[in-house]
């Protein structure tokens, strides 16, 4: 039976759970915050996972309330 830190290190390493090189998606990971797949540029989120992907949406979403606020000069 494997752990869980070892699921994460094969999913991590997995090509598959990339998307276009830049984007992780990864159910089987529980970590919302990975290394890159170049570790030295950082860290970045795990999109399967839903606080992954909130931490993500919810910052674009009040950029673009922001944006339309302004724009309609409330």
């Amino acid at each position: 039976m494997s752990s869980q830190q070892e699921i994460n290190d094969s999913e991590w390493g997995n090509p598959a759970n990339w998307r276009g090189g830049l984007f992780y998606f990864s159910r089987r990971d529980s970590r919302v915050w990975i290394p890159k797949r170049v570790p030295e540029m950082g860290m970045t989120l795990n999109l399967a996972r839903p606080l992954g992907f909130a931490f993500l949406v919810i910052p674009l979403v009040l950029i673009v309330a922001l944006i339309v606020t302004a724009a309609l000069g409330y």
